[in-house]
This record gives structure tokens, sequence and C-alpha cells, in this order.
């Protein structure tokens, strides 16, 4: 709380302590008090009209006056203690708009001062008061210790003047600096609104239906492959969108333009390589509802299209495989149960087929139904403990990627051909090995041949102990068109011929 100096009276105490008054004081100090030569300009020419080597622009708190500007003076003083203060009075009486004091020794305001008993022994005095935004917040002064007869009122008048030029002064300068923080607010705004923007990848636009154009930034640009970004005709971003997809954009627009709703689509741009998505709003329209400005953003959903339209795909490429299995499942079935009357070896029979294409489901649904690797279709229907350097199956050939379908066809091959040699052929017996070996044939038409041939196992009488096996190799890849399987069974061991196109 401050407190009531003993060397001002009251009514000129309730003045100079005032809130209102304080709080413009308050915003005028806050913004520094360092050297301004506008100030200094006016300083100099009220020392000079009344040829005195002291004048100040002060501004009068409650417990000091603030040096706003200063001739006469050290360079370091910024304040004057308020006891004692001639400023104080210059603001206290509304009714007058200057104070003269010829000599303040005989004054009984001031006689006690230190500014009068000390330095710098302040003997005349004349004053104007500031007013800025409507209060009275200091004064322009000039300050002699010499004592005068009398002031010429014309330079009473000029000083009154410059009080006035001082309060614009302050004026304009707090206005100049409150916009320069409110711009650099926005700046920074706008700078954070941008890195937004370019964070999110979103490109925005102002469109002046009126003047035809769109205000853009830079992201937009990039997005829809134009030339330029900031303002440009609204015709050069419409001629970016899709030849199939504008009429879908103007229909959107123009139930934003009559009927008031959001505006919402997505378009592809003009090389047809990317999808956008629009939305935008109407924010202006004249007196009749015309609209006037339209604001809104584009964001590049490509990569979500993509994967919408991946996901659909891959839905439609399961169904199909799934109905596919169901419908091989009950064939095995039907068939194994014609070969098989023992429940148990039909369980044994029918278990493995089924794990076969189990093993070849899951490798597939692994890589999306996109096929998979011809060494990984081996390894998991022949055994990967058959296929080390001391195993029985010795393969040989360059990996190659296989489509579902032909992954499907030969897993179920080879799992018929192992599933035999363990139980009657060349992997049945400790010395019997198996030869698995394919080359590829890549001509205009590529084609696999992939060969499996035994030896060393017990000799092989004929065909019959294939039973449903046997048709199972040879009609595994009747989906695949111009694939064969030769199946034969010479006396040394079984071998099979398989070709298939794997373009």
């Amino acid at each position: 709380m401050t407190i009531q100096p003993p060397s001002l009276p009251s009514g000129t105490w309730d003045r100079v302590s005032d809130p209102g008054r304080r709080q413009v004081v308050a915003s005028l100090v806050g913004s520094g008090l360092l050297k301004d030569a506008d100030f200094d300009r006016l300083v100099r020419l009220a020392a000079k009209l009344f040829e005195t080597s002291v004048a100040l622009v002060t501004l009068v708190d409650a417990d000091r006056e603030w040096l706003r500007s200063k001739i006469g003076v050290a360079e370091e003083l910024t304040d004057l203690p308020i006891a004692g203060s001639f400023c104080a009075f210059t603001i206290s009486d509304p009714a007058q708009d200057r104070m003269v004091v010829l000599d303040a020794r005989v004054d009984d305001r001031f006689r006690n001062s230190p500014l009068v008993m000390g330095e710098p022994f302040i003997r005349f005095y004349a004053g104007a008061p500031v007013t800025v935004h409507g209060e009275r917040v200091g004064s322009i002064c000039v300050m002699s210790s010499e004592p005068r007869q009398q002031v010429d009122p014309k330079l009473l008048d000029d000083l009154v003047e410059l009080a006035g030029v001082v309060g614009t002064l302050f004026e304009l300068k707090d206005e100049a600096r409150v916009r320069a923080r409110t711009a650099a607010e926005l700046m920074k705004e706008e700078w954070r609104h941008a890195l937004t923007l370019e964070a999110g990848k979103v490109g925005s636009w102002v469109w002046d239906l009126r003047a035809g154009t769109m205000v853009i930034n830079d992201i937009l640009r990039r997005m829809m492959g134009l030339t330029s970004s900031g303002t440009v005709p609204a015709q050069d971003v419409f001629s970016h969108v899709h030849p199939d997809d504008i009429a879908h954009v103007h229909e959107a627009l123009n139930a934003a333009f009559e009927d008031g709703v959001d505006y919402v689509n997505e378009f592809r741009t003009l090389g047809g390589e990317r999808w956008i998505m629009g939305r935008g709003r109407v924010y202006q329209r004249d007196a009749r509802g015309k609209p006037l400005v339209m604001m809104g953003i584009h964001i590049d959903i490509t990569e979500q299209r993509q994967v919408a339209d991946n996901t659909r795909l891959l839905l439609r490429e399961l169904n199909h495989r799934v109905k596919n299995t169901l419908a091989m499942i009950q064939s095995l079935a039907r068939q194994t149960m014609r070969q098989s009357s023992d429940p148990e070896e039909f369980i044994e029979a029918f278990s493995g087929r089924l794990r076969t294409l189990s093993d070849a489901h899951v490798l597939l649904a692994n890589r999306d139904w996109g096929g998979i690797h011809l060494k990984e279709v081996v390894a998991a229907q022949v055994g990967e403990n058959r296929l080390d350097e001391h195993g029985q199956v010795r393969t040989e050939g360059e990996d190659i990627h296989l489509p579902p379908d032909h992954a499907l066809g030969l897993g179920v091959i080879l799992h018929e051909l192992t599933s035999n040699a363990v139980k009657h052929g060349a992997l049945s017996v400790p010395d019997g090995r198996v030869d698995l070996r394919w080359t590829l044939d890549r001509t205009s038409d590529p084609m696999l041949t992939v060969q499996w041939a035994e030896q060393g196992g017990p000799l092989v009488e004929g065909p019959q102990e294939y039973g449903l096996g046997a048709r199972l190799i040879e009609r595994s890849l009747a989906k695949v068109l111009g694939s064969s399987v030769e199946l034969t069974f010479p006396p040394d061991g079984v071998r099979a011929k398989i070709v298939l196109p794997v373009s």
C-alpha cells in the first residue's frame, strides 16, 4: 500500500493515487524508459522556448515520478520521489491546463521540497499536464535555479500545445507497441498454424468467389501439382482435378452454395495418382445470400484409399479361398472315407491332408495371399529335419515365388509324395534317398519343372499302393491352367514330374 506523503494535500493525493490513472501510467512505464528521439526533440524545444537548462517529460505515479525524457539532468537519473513533486500538483486540478511557480522558495507548497532545498535547487517551474487515453498521466515541464518575475502567456500557450503533442505521441507509440505485439502474436499463431498443417500434410485454401481467386498454401500446391502457391486463379485448382471426378466436385460445391451444408468430397488429382479429401464451408454471403468467401482444407488420403482397396481385395480373395478350401476339404473327406473304412485310418489320413492345407493357408495369410516361395512350400511339406545336410531329401534349384493356387496345389502334391515315401517308399528305410530338383525355363511363357525321384527304398510293385494319394497328386493342380503332373512307378523308386506356368 502506497502511503500519502505529508507534502501532498489530500486533493492532490486523491488525484495522484487514482487507480484508473495509475493503470494508464503503469502501461506507459511498462513500455520502457529508453531514450526516444521524438520525446527528446520536444523537451529540447521546451527548454529553448523558456531559455532554461532543464526540461522534462514525466509520468507521475503514486510513489514517484518517472522521467520519460530529460535534458539538463544526470543521464542515469530515471525517477524522482513523489514528495515535493511539482508535476503532482500540475496534474491535480482538472480546471487548469498549466501551472507556474515563479519562485519556489516563497511558495508554501514547495519551500521545503528536497528539489528546492538541494540539487537541482529549483526556483522557477512551468508545466502543462499530459493527457493519455483521457487520464492526466504526467507533464512536460521546464525548470530553472533562477526565479522569475513573470512569464509570457504565449510561452505558456506553446507549452500547453507541446503537452498535447506529447500526449498524442504517447498514444501513437502505445498503439504502435500494441499493434506490434499483436502482429507478433499473429505471426507466431500463423507459424504455429502453418507448422500444424505441415505436420498433418493438410492443404488449406480461401476462395474469393467474387474475384475468382484462391489463396492456397504450399502443401496444397504440391498436393495438386500446381506451379505456384499464394493467390492463384480458382480455375487453375479445378483444372488439376481428374476429369471423371470434376462433376462430383462441382455438385458438392453447389450444395454448399445453395443449401448451406458443408462441402465434403473425395476426388482424384489430374493424373489419377492421388486421392484427395476436400472439406470446406461458406464463411461470408452478401445481403441476398450469395456466397462471397469460402474456406477449406484438402487432405491427401491416397494411402488410406490404397489400404481400403487392398483390404477389399484381400477379403474377396479370402472369400474365394475359403470357398475353394471348403470344397477341397469336403472332397478330401469323401474320397478318404471311401478308401479308409477303419475310423482310425481315416482320421490319420484325413488329418494329415487337412494339416497340409492349413499350413499352406497360414503361410499365404501371413503374406496377405500374395504368394510364397517354393523353398517355404518344400520345407513345410517335406519337413525341415529331412532337408539338413544329413537329411534324406536333397534339394536343388533357385528359390521361386509362387502364386497362391500354385503353392496350394504343389503343397498337396509334396505332402502326398512325402507321406507315401515315409510309409512305403525311400523315406521308410534309413538308407533311402529322395532327389527333389526344380528348374525354371525363362522363355516367353516361363515354366517351372519340379522332379521327385526316390532311390534306395523297397521295390515298387505298382500304382495300386497310392490309391487316393495318386489321384490327389494328379488333380491338385487342376486350377492352374497349363500345368501337368506325370507320376511313374519304376521298381527302384517313385518318380514325379510336375510342370506349371509361373508367369
